[in-house]
């Protein structure tokens, strides 16, 4: 964990009230478990860049994020790295190897300053085994990335290189970014190659496409950055009848 910065602070000082997002793990569960779980394990802080979790290592551990946004990679055949997922305060990472034991599948990466409490796999394993509330928001949460999943494939079938990144921009804009007017901005860094791999396109098309919407005028991409100026626009290219 190199950088990162460990304490053994109690659970009190990471509650931020009751304004977690409601689809994450600690914003399904109920005042008395989400303290119970948050009593777990140490709190950490991680600079932005840094990998909070590396594909293939043995860990025994998870991380709830407290506060701050990561990205979630994984090494495709042709040696890029796909982006995965993005996951937000209130959301667990590492809980597959900490279920079944096995290596990491992807890589975590802070996209800025992140806080997390970093609970041990036994100590985990152990609460969710006797909190049978928390073990079912867990399956909830399991059971939403893997919906989420099946929907980014399902959703493309059929589309145009520039339909899927218009697609890809709008989730992200609606879930990510910071809503601005009639507009948002992604503020966390996200590469084109990372953009391709979540739209299931080339480099060059999606490049074309950010041109296409940049002249229509409702997408400026920016230096570690992307702004959506007219979400209305944007959603109308994205989902517009064949």
């Amino acid at each position: 964990m190199d950088g990162a910065e460990t304490d053994r602070t109690g659970a009190s000082t990471d509650r931020t009230g009751a304004d977690w997002p409601p689809t994450t793990l600690l914003g399904r569960l109920g005042p008395a478990d989400r303290d119970l779980l948050l009593a777990l394990g140490t709190r950490v802080r991680y600079p932005a860049g840094r990998v909070l979790i590396r594909e293939g290592d043995r860990t025994d551990s998870v991380l709830l994020l407290l506060g701050g946004l990561v990205k979630v990679t994984a090494r495709a055949d042709d040696g890029r790295d796909a982006l995965l997922a993005v996951r937000v305060r209130g959301d667990i990472v590492g809980e597959f190897a900490a279920v079944d034991g096995g290596p990491r599948s992807a890589t975590v990466t802070a996209c800025g300053p992140v806080l997390t409490r970093r609970v041990r796999r036994d100590d985990f394993v152990a609460c969710v085994r006797d909190r049978h509330r928390i073990a079912l928001a867990l399956q909830q949460t399991v059971v939403a990335k893997l919906r989420a999943a099946t929907v980014h494939r399902t959703t493309f079938t059929g589309c145009d290189a520039a339909t899927r990144v218009a697609r890809v921009l709008h989730h992200l804009a609606m879930t990510y970014g910071d809503r601005t007017g009639a507009g948002a901005e992604i503020r966390w860094p996200i590469t084109q190659p990372e953009l391709a791999t979540l739209a299931g396109a080339s480099e060059p098309s999606v490049q074309k496409a950010l041109r296409r919407f940049r002249t229509m005028g409702f997408v400026t991409p920016g230096y570690r950055s992307i702004r959506v100026d007219d979400l209305a626009r944007l959603h109308a290219v994205a989902y517009a009848e064949p």
